[in-house]
């Protein structure tokens, strides 16, 4: 069995892989070290991890999940947490809540302070899931599928703008 512990001193945190890492513009403002935990303590329902972003940058684009609910606790620094078209300071201690809904549930940290914030963020991990960002006008989709002929896990993965919706038929 995996060891259901693990101290915040063990967990190294890393840049995102090189397929999420933010690239052009969007690499100015977005910079999160992410270390993973929940995989490492066997968790199998919730998705833990740590996240540190240096002064100025943010982590994701705001964003609202439609399925599942996250819930951040501020471990070390300031910044402020832009819910819906709410702002609100943050500082340790402070528990986020981001309940599943629409736009009015969009979210995102920021670092506004001049040491590094950091938080755990802990989230379900129930699929499909829907995520809206309300920014860019995208929204993504992702699902787990069967196996396939191997026996291996399959996935699928999109991300699209309404604008760009095509009529059921269309191409049949």
């Amino acid at each position: 069995m995996t060891r259901p512990i693990l101290n915040l001193d063990e967990v190294d945190l890393k840049p995102m892989p090189p397929e999420y890492a933010a690239t052009g513009p969007a690499a100015e403002r977005y910079a999160p070290l992410v270390g993973q935990l929940g995989t490492r303590v066997g968790a199998q329902k919730l998705g833990y991890n740590v996240t540190a972003l240096p002064p100025g940058k943010r982590a994701y684009p705001r964003h609202n999940h439609w399925i599942n609910e996250e819930m951040f606790l501020v471990l070390a620094g300031q910044g402020e947490v832009c819910i819906g078209e709410a702002t609100y300071p943050l500082r340790p201690g402070d528990v986020i809540a981001c309940p599943p809904g629409g736009p009015e549930t969009a979210h995102q940290i920021r670092n506004t302070g001049t040491e590094e914030l950091r938080y755990l963020a802990i989230s379900t991990r129930m699929l499909p899931e829907v995520v809206e960002y309300p920014d860019s006008g995208k929204f993504g989709v992702k699902a787990l599928l069967g196996p396939d002929a191997e026996g291996k896990p399959q996935s699928f993965q999109a991300l699209g703008r309404d604008r760009d919706a095509v009529h059921y038929w269309d191409g049949e």
